[in-house]
């Protein structure tokens, strides 16, 4: 293989942004919640549906990162093997 991808790393402001947004995310989540003119039910149910939330959509793109790096990883072994046959084809080989 004569191309290796390059492992694409996030910077880390990129982390640390995206950190930071997550967590100014839940808080003000949370204190709407806990500001909300309801009973305590309700502002229990919404934060546990908040929770259900959050968990599925990090589910979902560990699912996703999973599904792509597969695709990758067969991309790269199908490539090897391409690139096995062709150097070992020799095309003025007499039959």
């Amino acid at each position: 293989m004569s191309d290796t991808p390059v492992k694409q790393q996030s910077t880390a402001a990129f982390y640390g942004q995206s950190v930071a947004s997550f967590a100014v995310a839940m808080a003000a989540t949370g204190i709407g919640i806990y500001q909300l003119n309801a009973n305590a039910w309700v502002r229990g149910f919404l934060a546990i549906a908040v929770l259900y939330l959050v968990t599925s959509a990090f589910t979902l793109a560990k699912v996703i990162r999973d599904r792509q790096e597969a695709g990758q990883i067969v991309s790269r072994v199908d490539q090897a093997r391409l690139e096995k046959l062709l150097a070992e084809h020799d095309p003025y080989e007499k039959i």
